[in-house]
């Protein structure tokens, strides 16, 4: 319980002596502040896991221990902050008029701590929001990074299209020139064999027609081989450049998956969450965080004066009564017309004193030495004046 009044920013001194009640609050203030930055630490950890993991397919699973160990670090040292934050903010608010209404005037000096506390409390929530909705965000998530992917490869294809189709009409003009020749050896082959077989209507048979045609088809077979030869560096140009082309596509394309894999950020789960959650779904879980950041703040303001605030301030006179420091309470007024206290420090107007009488006393004893030198030096020039007059 100690550790949940330290906590709280009270003294821990004065609640042992204290009624039972006041530990127990103070205890419950103290259980609030350690909550909060325990769950400060769990937010931030999950935040900066979120942001530095390995991106990929928001539903691969797995934990990337690397990460996962440099969030935990992270996640402690922010706990730690907001835990210190917390506890300035619960110690320094006052309590208050001592009754359990608000005023105006305690509600508009806690304005600040206020603002802070929401600061805090949205900074919790956002992170634990999008941990709460995670399966639901990582199936929308999967179908935008699929969404996107699918757009980012329709444009690297177009980006594509023109320099494969220059390849596809170079390659095309030469299998078309190709298969014209293909065509006369066809037709040189059926002219022949037409020829021997006596289809020809000029007799069957080995004559000088069908060496002729043999001759004719043989020129065009060499046509071919001349053709094939003529373009067979030019077509494997082509063909490399092709593959080529359609190595840099895969790599563009292994690009773009990278590239709709990097949705999976913190800022895109913010926006999903909410997209999921709905409005009010999403404000009141904020809601519930600022409740929990708040309650400190207005319990104190609402806190009855107890056994623990009167020790409390007779310890303080005690204390101020020993350092000999008295304070008048609305003493005078200031210039705006507001009434001021009048802080007079004893022990501080005792030495100044002292150092006045001292100061005052040196000044007074210098003053008789001088006085006694010139008293001293007149009798002796009055009894040997031819001295002083010949040193002269």
């Amino acid at each position: 319980m100690r550790l949940l009044w330290k906590a709280a920013g009270s003294d821990g001194y004065i609640l042992k002596r204290s009624t039972y009640s006041d530990q127990v609050k103070y205890a419950c203030l103290g259980g609030i502040v350690v909550a909060t930055g325990f769950m400060a630490a769990v937010a931030g950890g999950y935040a900066i896991y979120t942001i530095f993991e390995p991106k990929g397919s928001a539903l691969d699973g797995g934990t990337h221990t690397q990460t996962a160990i440099m969030a935990s670090v992270f996640g402690v040292i922010w706990g730690l902050i907001i835990f210190n934050i917390d506890r300035f903010i619960v110690a320094a608010t006052g309590k208050g008029d001592g009754t359990e209404a608000i005023t105006w005037g305690e509600f508009v000096n806690s304005v600040p701590r206020i603002i802070m506390g929401l600061v805090i409390a949205i900074t919790i929530s956002k992170p634990m929001e999008i941990r709460m909705f995670k399966s639901e965000i990582d199936a929308e998530l999967h179908q935008a990074q699929l969404e996107k992917r699918k757009i980012y490869e329709e444009k690297t294809k177009v980006n594509y299209e023109g320099r494969f189709e220059l390849i596809e009409k170079d390659l095309q003009k030469i299998e078309e020139e190709r298969g014209n020749v293909v065509e006369r050896v066809k037709l040189a082959e059926k002219e022949y064999t037409d020829q021997l077989q006596g289809r020809a209507g000029a007799g069957a048979g080995d004559g000088p027609l069908s060496r002729a045609l043999k001759q004719q088809m043989d020129k065009v077979e060499n046509d071919l081989d001349g053709y094939d030869l003529a373009h067979r560096g030019e077509l494997e140009r082509l063909n490399g450049e092709k593959i080529q082309l359609t190595e840099e596509l895969d790599k563009e394309l292994a690009k773009n998956e990278e590239v709709a894999n990097g949705l999976d950020g913190l800022l895109e789960r913010i926006k999903l969450a909410h997209k999921i959650a709905g409005t009010w779904i999403t404000f009141f879980i904020t809601l519930l965080f600022v409740v929990i950041e708040l309650t400190p703040i207005f319990f104190k303001m609402m806190l009855i004066k107890s056994p623990y605030d009167f020790m409390g301030d007779n310890i303080q006179e005690l204390l101020k009564a020993e350092d000999g420091i008295q304070i008048k309470y609305d003493y005078y007024k200031d210039k705006e017309g507001q009434e001021r206290d009048l802080i007079i420090s004893h022990k501080a107007q005792r030495k100044i004193d002292e150092k006045i009488a001292l100061m005052k006393a040196q000044t007074e004893l210098s003053d008789y030495i001088i006085e006694r030198w010139k008293e001293k030096e007149k009798k002796n020039i009055d009894e040997n004046i031819e001295h002083y007059i010949s040193e002269a």
